[in-house]
């Protein structure tokens, strides 16, 4: 099969191979991969900014998002049959959707939502669950608390959004004027554009925040909490409790304890929590939005969809920064 791959970590451009059509375990399904979407990780790992935490072996296929159909099953599967129309966002070191097929265990697997395409499908699975596990797990944001959302034109803010308001939340978001419009429509109550406006001055006694911008902002960004409030940042800087949740070295975890030392203890000062998020694949999560977006709640946002050829166009308009909702890859 086709796939685009890095043979080493590199700023270089991805890489078209031939490759073989991945191995299906028991308890794994293969999926014919019809759209691929394309996040600003797949590049940070490309270029090896996660290598401490996430040590891939090469050649590595990206790719942390899928929509498509299943081929063929494992012995112990379950819950999916051949035929069925799925998306998901595989595990970490089981990534690899930019290719024609990939093998995922059914446990990250959802149903695809019927009401949308496979494109706009293969947008959602990391976003959506980094907005879930961010406003329903972590903060366990309320009806009637208020939450500000960096960056609400993005992957991550464009459902972040959505899944706020259907939770009851007034949400407030930094964005650039042009993307008002489009924010308004998606349910933002709050919008302050970033170039002209310092959104300290405007916010104030807030609940929750989702960081997604640089430590700078997230310092900001404690002091618009109230006593208690959640600080939620996808973005660094990592914790202890993060090596603990990925297991790392107890070298590791006294590294990432001096990176966050600073920024846990001004959150300690000002009564709010810190937690430093990432996303982790969960199937179940995954149904859960599917009902949402089948329920007409939540809708993806994507910007442009690329021909599977122009990969790596499609990853250089990610690192560009200028994408309003997500980017795609159409494969089949």
């Amino acid at each position: 099969m086709k796939a685009f791959i890095i043979s080493k970590y590199t700023k270089g451009p991805l890489q078209l191979a031939d490759v073989s059509i991945p191995f299906v375990g028991k308890n794994e399904v293969l999926i014919e991969v019809h759209a691929a979407g394309v996040n600003l990780l797949d590049s940070k790992i490309k270029t090896g900014e996660f290598k401490l935490m996430l040590p891939y072996k090469f050649p590595l296929i990206l790719g942390h998002d899928v929509a498509g159909i299943i081929t063929e099953v494992g012995k112990d599967v379950t819950k999916f049959k051949i035929g069925d129309h799925v998306y998901s966002r595989p595990s970490d070191y089981h990534i690899g959707t930019f290719a024609e097929y990939i093998a995922i265990n059914e446990k990250d697997v959802a149903f695809k939502p019927g009401n949308i395409s496979m494109e706009e499908a293969a947008s959602l699975p990391l976003v959506a669950l980094t907005a879930w596990q961010a406003l329903v797990e972590s903060a366990n944001l309320k009806k009637g608390q208020k939450v500000f959302i960096q960056a609400g034109s993005g992957g991550v803010g464009t459902v972040a959004i959505q899944l706020a308001k259907h939770l009851g939340a007034t949400v407030a978001t930094t964005a650039s004027s042009n993307s008002f419009e489009l924010l308004k429509s998606l349910g933002a109550d709050v919008l302050i554009d970033y170039k002209t406006q310092d959104f300290e001055s405007v916010l104030k006694e807030y609940d929750a925040v989702l960081n997604s911008q640089d430590i700078k902002t997230l310092e900001k960004s404690l002091k618009v909490l109230k006593s208690g409030g959640n600080a939620i940042s996808i973005s660094g800087p990592p914790t202890p409790e993060f090596a603990d949740e990925l297991r790392l070295p107890w070298y590791l975890k006294i590294v990432l304890a001096l990176i966050s030392f600073g920024i846990r203890k001004k959150a300690k000062k000002k009564h709010v929590y810190f937690k430093f998020l990432f996303m982790r694949a969960d199937g179940s999560q995954l149904q859960e939005i599917t009902n949402l977006i089948e329920a007409g709640i939540i809708k993806p946002i994507v910007d442009k969809v690329f021909p599977f050829e122009q990969a790596k166009n499609a990853l250089e308009y990610v690192e560009s920064g200028r994408a309003k909702g997500k980017v795609v890859i159409k494969i089949k």
